[in-house]
């Protein structure tokens, strides 16, 4: 709070005390509004105008304000811009809001400001229609160009049975497919250079060297790549539109999905933010099971990169063995969670039951087990001088740059900076288990694979802890927010009936405000901000992903290597479709 304190009364000296208005909130982020035509100006000083400055646009979204009830004294507007920047040097995140109150409001393009800032403006003038002045190519990012309406604005339909038949006719079907024809001079992209011509090839949308439904345009000059333009959004699904219509409980499910390989990881970024809203603070028991599962899930996740990413590169074996190991971790998943890739087993305010009988043996098998595995594919693949012909020196990018574009999670620590959230900013009880960041010091293919497998050791070590070390006590919180309730009680008075009762059938009402969580998942960090206007379903969802802002850096960390180096990058860069469209 005295980090908070400092900031605004520099802010303040600066800009004015009339230009920020704060607000409080329940995840305690300092949350200052401002004006819009100062935004640029304050952004600008935050970055590079004060000490320890906050370096990183950690994240840029909106709100669409109109049927928004509680707004907690905050100033009125039809929608509402929202900047998460991050300083590493004070290890905090400050929260800027800008009130816009037109139908179809403009504001200040910050894309000269942060490179990545580029995409998150595209993703709001999506969703929203808010337009940004100034920047360099304002278009759809998520939804089909000739999509019509913005998805996120209040008045847009939610669920299919809210719209029309889909009809496919002749004229449709010529203007969706010339929508998909690459135009290069659209993106500022020539035809030719003086001695030669350019050839555009599409990599994708089904290719396998791309992970799923990606498509990325290339730019050639023989095999050299000139420049290239990633088109996403084909594995969009509306998930933080989604949030909006299901309950506070049952959109858990929803988050499984996102980073697929993540599991229960996902439920965990989503309910830290909940329980922060809410106030329930959950059991020692319930913390150590968490992290216990979400160790696995972070092992199970580099298995498929470290196994795909090998077999990018031309070796066919490790991806069979490794995967035959995830299968080992799924079948400890299966037998506490019952579920494999998608357990949807955090609730609000624990997890779905306690641990089952004999879980002990499961884990200590696998923990007896894996580190043999990890030094044998260290001989197959870390150490194979092909592997390394295709990933040292390739991909490289500096920690400036990595900070720059958003980068989190391993890639930022390949650049030797030692960050991560589970140590800097700790949740679920990490600040209990002793375990070590890998850094590498190079910034390439190759490091940041070093940093991954490191990763999978360091995974074992706390899971050992929590094996040797796991709390007795409740698996879930005695608060009557959680969900399911806590049944025991419901037999002594009727009141504690009828809450069961509510809480069962609609779910729990989180009082009106707003929180941020952020935790280290697999692919680097993942955060939801959700808003709640005193009611069953959140007002607005919003997921932080880490592989959106990677993937934006790709054109960057491409250009001058070859195809085939591009798959090299593409698989270092460890993404997941679901992850970056939602």
């Amino acid at each position: 709070m005295e980090n908070n304190s400092s900031i605004l009364i520099g802010l303040q000296s600066r800009f004015g005390e009339d230009t920020f208005t704060q607000q409080s909130t329940m995840d305690d982020m300092l949350t200052l509004w401002l004006p819009c035509d100062k935004l640029k100006e304050v952004l600008q000083f935050l970055k590079t105008g004060i000490q320890q400055p906050y370096r990183m646009l950690y994240d840029l979204t909106a709100i669409d304000e109109r049927t928004h009830q509680k707004r907690n004294g905050s100033p009125s507007s039809t929608f509402t811009l929202v900047y998460h920047l991050l300083s590493f040097e004070r290890n905090s995140f400050i929260r800027l809001k800008v009130a816009l109150s037109d139908e179809f409001p403009k504001a200040p393009s910050i894309a000269s400001l942060w490179e990545n800032a580029n995409w998150y403006e595209r993703e709001i003038y999506d969703m929203f229609g808010i337009k940004f002045d100034g920047h360099p190519h304002l278009s759809r990012i998520l939804m089909p160009r000739t999509w019509v309406g913005h998805p996120l604005r209040k008045e847009h339909p939610s669920r299919a049975t809210e719209m029309g038949p889909f009809l496919l006719s002749d004229e449709k079907l010529d203007l969706e497919q010339a929508a998909l024809q690459f135009k290069p001079e659209e993106w500022g992209l020539e035809r030719q250079s003086e001695d030669s011509d350019f050839m555009f090839l599409n990599i994708g949308p089904q290719h396998p060297g791309t992970h799923g439904v990606l498509r990325i345009i290339l730019q050639l000059d023989g095999e050299d790549i000139v420049d290239a333009i990633p088109d996403i959004g084909f594995h969009h699904r509306g998930a933080e539109k989604m949030g909006e219509r299901q309950t506070w409980h049952t959109y858990i499910p929803y988050t499984d999905r996102v980073d697929y390989l993540g599991g229960v990881m996902n439920n965990l970024a989503y309910l830290l933010a909940v329980e922060k809203m809410a106030g329930i603070e959950v059991p020692e028991r319930v913390k150590v099971i968490r992290v216990m599962l979400c160790e696995l899930f972070r092992i199970a996740s580099h298995l498929v990169w470290y196994g795909t990413f090998a077999q990018d590169l031309g070796q066919l074996s490790p991806v069979f063995y490794m995967f035959s190991d995830r299968e080992k971790i799924f079948n400890i998943i299966e037998g506490i969670c019952g579920g494999r890739m998608h357990p949807n087993w955090f609730r609000i305010g624990g997890v779905a039951q306690d641990l089952p009988k004999g879980w002990e043996k499961l884990v200590q098998d696998f923990l007896d087990y894996f580190p043999k595995r990890l030094r044998e594919y260290d001989s197959m693949v870390m150490k194979n001088s092909l592997f390394k012909a295709r990933t040292v020196g390739i991909g490289i990018f500096t920690l400036d740059e990595a900070i720059e574009w958003g980068v989190t999670g391993p890639g930022l620590r390949a650049c030797g900076m030692e960050w991560d959230f589970r140590k800097k900013q700790p949740y679920s009880g990490y600040e209990m288990f002793d375990f070590d960041i890998p850094t590498a010091a190079n910034g390439d293919c190759y490091d940041r694979a070093v940093v991954r497998v490191e990763e999978m050791r360091q995974s074992l070590r706390i899971i050992e802890q929590c094996l040797k070390n796991m709390p007795e006590g409740p698996y879930k919180a005695d608060h009557p927010l959680t969900t399911p309730p806590v049944k025991k009680n419901t037999m002594h008075d009727i009141e504690t009936l009828i809450t069961h009762f509510l809480g069962v059938s609609w779910g729990p009402v989180i009082p009106a405000g707003e929180a941020m969580s952020c935790i280290e998942a697999t692919k680097g960090a993942n955060g939801y901000y959700l808003t709640s206007d005193g009611n069953t379903s959140p007002y607005r969802v919003r997921i932080r992903t880490p592989s959106f802002p990677h993937m934006q850096m790709l054109p960057y960390i491409s250009r001058g290597y070859t195809v085939a180096d591009m798959l090299s990058i593409l698989g270092a860069m460890d993404y997941v479709l679901a992850d970056i469209d939602r």
